[in-house]
């Protein structure tokens, strides 16, 4: 890849570089900082709120490691280390239809059987409702036994397709993501939304590294948008070693 042009590296941070909703590996990091940076700039566009993904980058100080953080598909947006915007869900639906929703969800919830259950079932986010079945209080282990009980049952899209019939009209979209839950926010509020700010910072490339790229994965739209080269990886090491062999390291 020709050193001269002005490239970015836009990272997933759940399956791409972290497992979920785990910190980053040292040795990835340190690789990130001290061998990929030097020949790009580095983004990050996660579906997590922000103080998730300090959690699971290194601490809040990740907006000055990484010159563009994007968290809740770059519906809250840092640039070198400032915000400098974010959407809110809550004015784009109203407060009566946003209860309206949560309600539905929540007696929804209520009729479903799981192998367990805890607490945190919605999230209320800057930009975005994150959906739990199982609970976001769930424990890692109880985490990973949903999943393989939803890749099995499909608790996750027998949810967002009832959510559909009752709300065909609402104007939003729904996206699975990392293990336990889904995200639903506005049609067009995807992470393809940093892009807005990022098409005119003059790179030549910009490359998308994400795990969730099949239709109704949040990385989906993003991955397929013809202002980036999308990379597909199923894990970091596979991430890490994409790196490599785009920059020959």
């Amino acid at each position: 890849m020709p050193s001269a042009k002005k490239i970015m590296c836009l990272f997933d941070v759940d399956g791409t570089l972290t497992k979920p909703r785990i910190a980053i590996e040292d040795d990835f990091y340190n690789f990130l900082l001290n061998k990929v940076k030097p020949l790009c700039t580095l983004g990050l566009v996660g579906g997590s709120d922000f103080k998730k993904i300090a959690e699971q980058m290194k601490g809040e100080d990740v907006v000055n490691k990484f010159e563009y953080v994007f968290a809740e598909n770059g519906l809250v947006q840092f640039k070198q280390g400032k915000e400098i915007g974010r959407q809110s869900i809550q004015n784009f639906l109203g407060e009566e239809a946003l209860q309206t929703f949560i309600n539905f969800v929540l007696k929804y919830l209520s009729t479903i059987k799981l192998p367990v259950k805890r607490g945190n079932f919605v999230e209320f986010r800057s930009g975005m409702l994150n959906i739990s079945p199982v609970g976001r209080s769930c424990s890692q282990e109880e985490r990973e036994a949903f999943l393989k009980y939803d890749n099995e049952h499909n608790i996750r899209k027998t949810m967002i397709e009832s959510l559909k019939k009752e709300f065909p009209d609402m104007g939003v979209t729904y996206s699975i993501g990392g293990q336990i839950s889904f995200d639903v926010f506005p049609s067009g509020w995807d992470k393809t939304f940093c892009l807005r700010h990022l098409e005119n910072e003059g790179f030549d490339e910009i490359h998308f590294f994400g795990d969730k790229t099949d239709q109704g994965g949040n990385d989906y739209e993003i991955f397929n948008d013809k202002r980036v080269i999308g990379h597909k990886v199923v894990d970091p090491s596979d991430t890490k070693k994409q790196l490599q062999n785009i920059f020959k390291l």
